[in-house]
C-alpha cells in the first residue's frame, strides 16, 4: 500500500507541477480590444525578427523605421533620442567591425496621462539583436508585446499618469540605449515605475525575476495585476536574490540601479533558441508572448491608475504558487513559521515516540542521511553534467556556451533523474545497495567529474564525505519516524540558518519544512504507528501539495543556473525526499533496482546531448566569427 502512496503521489505531484508550467493559450484577433491577443502581437514580431538586426546594420535601420511608424499609428508622438556609446562598447565593437558604429538610437513615445504633474510610468524592451539572430524573442517578442499593450491601454480609457514607451537601442553590446536615457533624457527625473520585458530562450512562461529596492508594495500590487493576467504568474524572491547576485544585466538594471521601482519580466524556455539563427518568428511559442504581454498589459495599466505608486519600504520575501497567485510575508516572520514549524516537529517527536519508542539518535541518523543525500547529489549531478560537455570555463570558447544552450534540456533531464536516483537509494537505505556498490558510483562519478571536468575541489570534498558516510553505520536512520523527523530537523537548520544570512532565500526550506512538520503532527495524532492508510494520508497529501510546488520552482531554477550548477536540484531533492520519506515502502531491493535505472539513464541522456547538439565545427565557428562582423 505505501508503494502505491508513494508512487502515485509522486506522479501527481509532477503532473500538477508540469501543468503549472505550462504557457496560456494564445489569443486570437478576435479578442476583445482592451485585452492583449498575441496573434496581434505577432503581426509585428514577423516584421521586427525578418533578420538579424544588430546595432549599426541596414537591417537595424529598417526595424528602427518600422517601428518609429508603428509608434506613430498609436498615436505616441514618437521622437528619437541618440547618445554616445560607451568607450569600453565602441571599443568592443571595434574587433567585430572596420566601421563600428558610435551611437544608440532610442525611440521614446509618449502616451499622456490626464495629471501631467503626475510620475510617468515607463515601459520598455530593446529593439536590437546580436549579428546572428533574427531576435524573434530577444526581443522582438517584448517590442511587440509592449505595441499590443499600449494599443490595449488606450482602449480601456484615458489614465491619470503618463505613459512613456522607450524602445532602447545597444542593449546587446552594453545596455547603452538604457544608460542614455536613464542619464540624459528630460524625463529621467519624473519616472514612478518601469515595466521592463526581456528573453533568455524562445518560449516558456515568463517570470518577473526582478524588481526595485524595498517591493513590498510592488509585489502587492504586481500579485494584483498577475490575478488578471492569462496564465498567472510566476515569481518568487529566490529568483530575484540569485539574479541581483549574478553578474548578468537588462535594460532594467540601470532603473533598478537609480531606486526605480519596478518589475523586470522575461521567460527563458525553448533555450537553443537564445542567440540563435534559429530565433524566428515561426519558432517562437506564441503562449509565451500571450504570457509575458498579457502581464505587462495588466501591470503597466494598474501602475497608470492606481491611486498611489509603489514606495520602496522593504523587501518582501514571496513566491507564486503554482502560478495561481502569488504569496509573501516580511522577511522577520520567517522566525515565525521556523518556530511554528519546530513545534510542530517536536510535538510529531513526542507522539512517535509515544507510539513506536523513536529516539533522539535516530533522528540525528536521519539528519545525517540527509547530509549523505546532499553530498551525494553534488557528485553524481556534476558527474552526469560534463557527460553533456564541458563545464564552462576561461579555458572554453565561448561560442561553445550557446552550443550548451541548446543542450540544457538534456542535461535537465539527466540532472532530474540523477536526483531521482540518490532519493530512491536514500529510501532504499545502505544495505539495500551495499557499501560498495555505492563507494565504487562515487568513485567513479567523480573521476568521471575530475576527468571531463577538470578539478572541483567541491565535488571531491563532497565525495569524501558521502563515501564516508557510506560507510559510517550511525549514519543511516532504523526507524521510519527517525528518518522523517531527521530529514524535518535537516531542513530547519538550513532553514534557520539561511534566515539569518538571506531572508529572501529561506522560504524555499522554511516553507515546506512547515508542510512536512505538520503533516508529521497529524499522522502522531491519526496513527503514530505509520501502519495504515488514515496514517499515511497527511503524508501523501503532503507529497502532493509541496511536491507539485517544488517541481514548478525547480525547471525555471535549472534553467536559470542549472548548467553551471546541477546541483541546485539536489535542494529540491531533499526537500521532496522529506516528504516522500514516512511513505518508504517495504521492499528496498525494488527501489534500488529503480535507482540504478534511472543513473543509467540520466548517463545516456546527458551523454546524447552532444550528439543530438553538436559543437560547431571549425568552418562553422568562422562563419559565425564573419556574421559577428557584418
Amino acid at each position: 500500500m505505501r508503494s502505491i502512496l508513494l508512487f502515485g503521489s509522486m506522479a501527481l505531484a509532477l503532473l500538477i507541477g508540469v501543468i503549472s508550467l505550462q504557457v496560456p493559450a494564445p489569443r486570437g484577433l478576435d479578442t476583445p480590444a482592451v485585452d492583449f491577443a498575441a496573434a496581434r502581437a505577432m503581426a509585428d514580431v514577423r516584421v521586427i525578427a525578418r533578420a538579424p538586426h544588430p546595432i549599426g546594420s541596414v537591417e537595424h535601420e529598417r526595424v528602427r523605421g518600422y517601428l518609429f511608424g508603428r509608434m506613430i499609428g498609436l498615436g505616441l508622438n514618437p521622437a528619437l533620442q541618440t547618445g554616445s556609446l560607451s568607450p569600453a562598447t565602441i571599443r568592443w565593437l571595434a574587433t567585430q567591425s572596420d566601421t563600428p558604429p558610435t551611437t544608440a538610437t532610442n525611440i521614446v513615445g509618449v502616451l499622456p496621462g490626464t495629471d501631467p504633474s503626475a510620475p510617468a510610468i515607463v515601459v520598455m524592451a530593446h529593439y536590437d539583436t546580436t549579428p546572428e539572430s533574427p531576435g524573434a524573442a530577444d526581443d522582438g517578442a517584448g517590442v511587440a508585446a509592449i505595441l499590443e499593450a499600449v494599443r490595449a491601454i488606450k482602449a480601456r480609457g484615458a489614465a491619470e499618469r503618463t505613459l512613456i514607451v522607450l524602445l532602447t537601442d545597444a542593449e546587446e553590446v552594453g545596455l547603452d540605449g538604457a544608460r542614455v536615457f536613464f542619464s540624459e533624457h528630460p524625463w529621467r527625473s519624473r519616472i514612478g515605475a518601469v515595466v521592463n520585458l526581456e528573453a533568455r530562450g524562445g518560449g516558456g512562461r515568463a517570470m518577473m525575476f526582478e524588481t526595485g529596492p524595498g517591493n513590498r508594495q510592488t509585489i502587492a500590487l504586481f500579485s494584483h495585476a498577475a490575478r488578471r493576467a492569462d496564465g498567472g504568474t510566476t515569481s518568487n524572491s529566490l529568483t530575484a536574490l540569485v539574479y541581483q547576485l549574478m553578474p548578468n544585466g537588462t535594460d532594467f538594471t540601470l532603473a533598478r540601479d537609480r531606486g526605480i521601482a519596478g518589475l523586470n519580466l522575461a521567460f527563458q524556455g525553448r533555450p537553443a533558441q537564445y542567440h540563435s539563427p534559429a530565433s524566428t518568428p515561426d519558432a517562437l511559442d506564441q503562449g509565451s508572448v500571450q504570457h509575458i504581454g498579457s502581464q505587462a498589459l495588466e501591470a503597466t495599466d494598474l501602475l497608470l491608475r492606481t491611486p498611489a505608486l509603489p514606495r520602496a519600504t522593504q523587501d518582501q520575501v514571496f513566491s507564486d504558487i503554482l502560478g495561481l497567485g502569488v504569496i509573501g510575508h516580511a522577511p522577520q516572520t520567517g522566525w515565525t513559521l521556523f518556530a511554528l514549524a519546530l513545534g510542530l516537529a517536536a510535538f510529531a517527536f513526542w507522539g512517535g515516540r509515544h507510539a513506536t519508542g523513536v529516539t533522539l539518535a535516530d533522528v540525528g541518523r536521519g539528519m545525517i542521511s540527509g547530509l549523505w543525500f546532499l553530498a551525494t547529489v553534488v557528485v553524481l549531478t556534476q558527474a552526469t553534467r560534463v557527460l553533456a560537455g564541458p563545464v564552462l570555463s576561461p579555458a572554453v570558447p565561448f561560442d561553445l556556451y550557446y552550443t550548451l544552450m541548446r543542450r540544457l534540456p538534456w542535461m535537465e533531464a539527466g540532472a532530474a533523474l540523477t536526483v531521482l536516483a540518490v532519493a530512491l537509494t536514500a529510501l532504499a537505505g545502505r544495505d539495500a545497495m551495499g557499501q560498495r556498490v555505492l563507494t565504487g558510483a562515487l568513485v567513479l562519478a567523480a573521476g568521471v567529474a575530475t576527468l571531463l571536468g577538470g578539478v572541483n575541489l567541491v565535488v571531491i570534498a563532497a565525495a569524501i564525505v558521502a563515501i564516508a558516510l557510506s560507510w559510517w553505520t550511525q549514519a543511516w536512520p532504523r526507524t521510519r519516524w527517525g528518518g522523517w523527523l531527521g530529514l524535518i530537523a535537516l531542513v530547519l537548520l538550513l532553514g534557520g540558518l539561511v534566515q539569518a544570512v538571506a531572508p529572501a532565500a529561506a522560504f524555499i526550506l522554511l516553507w515546506p519544512a512547515l508542510i512536512a512538520a505538520t503533516a508529521a503532527a497529524l499522522a502522531a495524532l491519526i496513527g503514530a504507528r505509520l501502519a495504515g492508510v488514515r496514517s499515511h494520508l497527511a503524508p501523501a497529501a503532503a507529497l502532493v501539495l509541496g511536491g507539485a510546488w517544488l517541481v514548478s520552482l525547480a525547471h525555471p531554477a535549472f534553467l536559470g543556473i542549472g548548467m553551471d550548477l546541477p546541483a541546485v536540484l539536489g535542494v529540491v531533492g531533499l526537500l521532496l525526499l522529506m516528504l516522500a520519506r514516512p511513505l518508504t515502502p517495504t521492499h528496498p531491493r525494488a527501489l534500488a533496482a529503480a535507482a540504478v535505472a534511472c543513473l543509467i539513464l540520466a548517463c545516456g541522456l546527458s551523454a546524447t546531448a552532444r550528439f543530438a547538439e553538436p559543437a560547431p565545427t571549425p568552418a562553422e565557428a568562422d562563419a559565425g566569427a564573419d556574421a559577428a562582423q557584418g
